[in-house]
């Protein structure tokens, strides 16, 4: 088997990990958290948690990897539009996704605390979902722009 589709599948199944996972988890949390029961966000946080150590981390490892391996074969550069554009976008969802793993971490904390202890769930808690929420969707938006990229690759030395 050739290297270059070897590679290109990997890297179109560790996005489309990286994508569903994310749009699954925000999903489920989102509306877990829409019930206002700790009892019922807690556990959904704390799967939300293990599916991004489990799926969306090494898919964020795995895309830089296996598309700066792409671009070497192909002999591509950084001065081509569509691949500088996208890995930019690609730095904006991460640098959203950062703080999302910590305040999903702390949700999925708070959660438990209250749902343990009969309590509503603190301000704390809404704030940080607050946060959560604002986060994702700059990080959504990056990573539909760069599907559109990665399909289309328009702009400056569009190579298909």
């Amino acid at each position: 088997m050739e290297l270059y589709p070897l590679l290109r599948l990997i890297h179109i199944v560790s996005s489309t990990l990286l994508f569903g996972t994310g749009l699954g988890s925000a999903f489920y949390m989102w509306q877990a958290h829409r019930t206002g029961d700790a009892a019922i966000i807690a556990p959904v946080a704390r799967h939300v948690v293990l599916a991004d150590w489990l799926f969306t981390t090494p898919a964020v490892i795995v895309q830089p990897l296996s598309g700066l391996w792409m671009m070497s074969l192909l002999g591509y550069d950084f001065s081509l539009g569509w691949l500088r554009y996208s890995l930019m976008l690609f730095v904006v969802a991460g640098l959203c996704w950062l703080p999302v793993v910590w305040i999903q971490i702390k949700v999925r904390d708070l959660a438990a605390q209250a749902a343990c202890d009969g309590k509503a769930l603190s301000p704390r808690y809404h704030q940080l979902m607050r946060y959560w929420f604002v986060l994702g969707w700059p990080a959504f938006l990056s990573v539909m722009a760069i599907f559109y990229l990665m399909v289309f690759k328009t702009g400056v030395g569009a190579v298909s």
